[in-house]
């Protein structure tokens, strides 16, 4: 089992968006796939067809000891794979958290009991440094950082590296930036591509081949509660994000159909 959060500190760059669609795209790989939405607003478990307010078990209950994963998962309706859910209750974890034993190590102790059930988890996380991100950064063995290819996005990065090697050095000796994301891509924008090839210039082969395009259908899809790859999946952004996950599932060295995927 592999874990990932999609993590970056700029708030409105697609994390959500990445990580229901790399769900998406590695299920329809046939990979076994389990998504965690660490982010109290939910938008992962409403984007991946489930109802956030009719949860009666969610991430919250696993963080404080009171439900096991297999108790709290949910399949996604029309995806293929297994979504831990959130909702506005999980705001109140940061505070319960700090008076427990491991606050910062709860998520990765509940992954190690469905280790052998799944060949991906992704993490979805809060766009803050907080005990919930903590968490994340704490179970994963590597972040997935989806970015804009524009001036402030370079400022935000630097600050995220920061953190990645703090959690590093004191928390996690596993945990490393797999790789970065391009999304929301416009090539007829020369910023953009100006902000691109200095990120390659900088993080070489840390940068994904795979470039999400500015899509309106990806936009669409969380409004009928689907990924984009199965919302419409011959659009561009659901093409890129399928080519995306046979790149991700590559340098993992996990090929398409290598297992079968959860029923």
């Amino acid at each position: 089992m592999r874990i990932f959060c999609i993590a970056n500190q700029k708030g409105g760059v697609g994390k959500t968006t990445t990580t229901v669609n790399l769900a998406a795209g590695l299920a329809e790989l046939k990979h076994r796939v389990l998504l965690v939405d660490l982010d109290p607003q939910g938008n992962a478990t409403m984007g991946s067809g489930i109802d956030k307010r009719a949860l009666e078990t969610t991430v919250y209950d696993v963080l404080i000891g009171g439900a096991s994963i297999a108790e709290a998962r949910q399949p996604s309706p029309h995806s293929g794979y297994h979504v831990l859910g959130a909702n506005r209750e999980l705001a109140g974890a940061e505070v319960e958290l700090v008076s427990l034993d491991q606050r910062e190590r709860r998520l990765k102790n509940a992954l190690a009991a469905v280790q052998a059930e799944y060949d991906f988890v992704l993490i979805d996380c809060p766009p803050s440094l907080s005990l919930l991100t903590l968490n994340g950064l704490c179970s994963a063995h590597g972040v997935i950082v989806p970015m804009q290819c524009e001036y402030f996005a370079l400022e935000g990065l630097s600050d995220l590296v920061n953190t990645i090697k703090q959690v590093h050095a004191n928390l996690n000796r596993e945990l490393e930036i797999i790789g970065l994301l391009r999304v929301m891509f416009d090539p007829r924008i020369t910023l953009q591509q100006q902000v691109s090839e200095q990120l390659k210039a900088h993080f070489g082969d840390k940068v994904f081949n795979t470039v999400i395009p500015r899509n309106v259908r990806l936009a669409e899809a969380p409004s009928f509660g689907q990924p984009g790859v199965t919302f419409d999946p011959a659009s561009r952004g659901a093409v890129a994000f399928i080519e995306f996950a046979h790149e991700m599932a590559a340098r993992m060295g996990r090929p398409a159909g290598a297992t079968p995927a959860p029923v």
